[in-house]
């Protein structure tokens, strides 16, 4: 292993992935900004729960031009942008987070990885016992082979519930624990 004696969280956004499933799955459309995650907030969110500096890396597949006012947000709230661009079948954001899980290995660190894709779960297997992991989205999408990850330690953190990382509540249908029920969501 490499890097300092600091304690450092990565913290890796597969920002295609999150964006489809809440346009797609969640709203059923584009999202409207005012509906679009804090990004700031799972920054925040990581860096209170394990109490260490977190380094946070946003991929993002660009086929043109780049979209530098999101760009420049993320970088003015602390994210490292990392654009991509490859041939049209190739998934470049699940490359690249997957090389950088792997590079990861190498290094002395905790990782969140904030994505539903099951396209990652050799890498993040690899880490988890080695280290804190934790997988942020949306409970319902995430693929199911985290689930046998969270028994061997991951934690997984719900990006609207856990994070509160939005403005508005989703049009979510969710299991209830009775504890947290209020029937007023409901008239």
């Amino acid at each position: 292993m490499t890097d300092g004696d600091a304690p450092l969280t990565y913290l890796l956004v597969d920002g295609e992935n999150l964006d489809a499933t809440l346009g797609q799955s969640i709203l059923r459309r584009r999202p409207l900004p005012q509906e679009r995650p804090r990004w700031e907030r799972l920054l925040q969110f990581v860096e209170a729960r394990w109490s260490q500096p977190v380094k946070g890396l946003f991929f993002l597949a660009v086929p043109g031009e780049l979209p530098m006012p999101f760009v420049q947000a993320l970088t003015a709230i602390g994210f490292v942008t990392v654009p991509l661009s490859g041939a049209p079948d190739e998934k470049v954001v699940d490359i690249a987070i997957q090389r950088t899980l792997e590079e990861i290995g190498r290094r002395r660190g905790d990782v969140v990885l904030a994505s539903h894709d099951g396209d990652f779960l050799p890498q993040m297997s690899a880490l988890v016992g080695e280290r804190r992991t934790a997988l942020v989205g949306f409970s319902e999408f995430r693929n199911s082979g985290f689930t046998a990850l969270a028994e061997r330690g991951m934690e997984l953190i719900d990006l609207e519930l856990d994070v509160k990382a939005f403005n508005e509540r989703l049009p979510r249908l969710r299991v209830i624990p009775i504890e947290e029920f209020d029937p007023a969501q409901f008239l």
